[in-house]
């Protein structure tokens, strides 16, 4: 990892900021599918947050990325975005959320091995056990939590949008060090808006029957989970490494149950909350730094030492 990066205060804000919103996605996505389809759902949403870029690109005039970065950039907005969505839409039609949560959460080990093998990020021994050990613990959240765990095979949707994220986030890493970060993102969503683009057809005349309510769930995707958090992301990603940053995604399920204790009322058992503390532990041991080894004094200068 770079000297430069580090997963400082101001990192580990955006990951919050990122992840309360990203958090509010999911039930957002269920409601909005009442009145659309899957493809329509996301080509909103895309097309919402991308318009908010823009704007924000034009405010700060920002600079769009190097002409050489553009075809791996279109790339990554399609299959990182456009694939993402599309899977994950079409995955909560079928499959129990329990399921996804699960499944889901194999992001942070994923990007974690991309980050190795695609950009040459150090991953220690430590960081991998606490990947792991934080997974045990969103595990045992989800199934001590009451929801609906069925694996079947619709969650192979899941899977592809794991691999689809990852691949969009360790993608991006090395270019925010040559471009400007609003100007990497806005472009990957103006692609990931165009990729969607023939699954969402039906937009217009989905818009014009569906009421208000569903319509502003739209709306909300679009601004708070969408713009606000991946904005919040990348801007995390710029300052610390793909494997620290989206290890913090394993506290997505504890943060559902903390909402639902808190705004429901749902008050979680023992184990659930036991499985919460091992999450905090493990992505804390996964992001826990080497203390450096003191240096050993050679025997002979402190015999001379002595000597004067």
């Amino acid at each position: 990892m770079n000297t430069a990066e580090r997963l400082d205060g101001r990192a580990l804000s955006y990951i919050a900021i990122a992840l309360i919103t990203w958090s509010s996605a999911y039930a957002a996505i269920a409601y909005a599918l009442a009145s659309f389809t899957p493809g329509e759902v996301a080509l909103a949403r895309l097309a919402i947050g991308s318009l908010c870029f823009v704007a924000l690109l034009w405010l700060r005039r920002a600079a769009l990325p190097r002409r050489s970065d553009w075809l791996q950039l279109a790339v990554l907005g399609v299959f990182g975005l456009t694939v993402y969505h599309l899977c994950l839409n079409y995955a909560e039609t079928r499959i129990a959320s329990g399921t996804a949560a699960i499944l889901i959460s194999l992001v942070p080990a994923v990007t974690a091995a991309l980050s190795a093998f695609w950009i040459g990020e150090r991953i220690s021994a430590r960081s991998m056990l606490g990947l792991g050990v934080a997974l045990f613990g969103v595990v045992l959240v989800v199934l001590t939590s009451g929801r609906e765990v069925r694996f079947q095979p619709m969650a192979a949707l899941v899977l592809i949008s794991v691999l689809a994220s990852a691949v969009f986030f360790v993608g991006q890493k090395p270019l925010f060090a040559r471009n400007d970060m609003v100007g990497v993102t806005t472009f990957g969503f103006l692609a990931g808006t165009l990729g969607a683009l023939p699954f969402g057809l039906g937009l217009p005349h989905a818009l014009a029957a569906a009421p208000w309510s569903h319509i502003a769930a739209l709306i909300w995707l679009g601004i708070a989970p969408t713009f606000v958090g991946y904005l919040s992301w990348n801007a995390a990603l710029k300052r610390a490494s793909a494997s620290q940053v989206t290890s913090f995604i394993y506290f997505s399920p504890p943060i559902a149950v903390l909402i639902g204790w808190v705004w429901l009322g749902e008050q979680p058992g023992w184990l659930t909350l036991l499985g919460g503390v091992i999450t905090v532990g493990g992505v804390a041991l996964a992001n826990a730094k080497r203390r450096p080894s003191t240096p050993v004094e050679p025997a002979v200068n402190s015999v001379a030492a002595k000597e004067c």
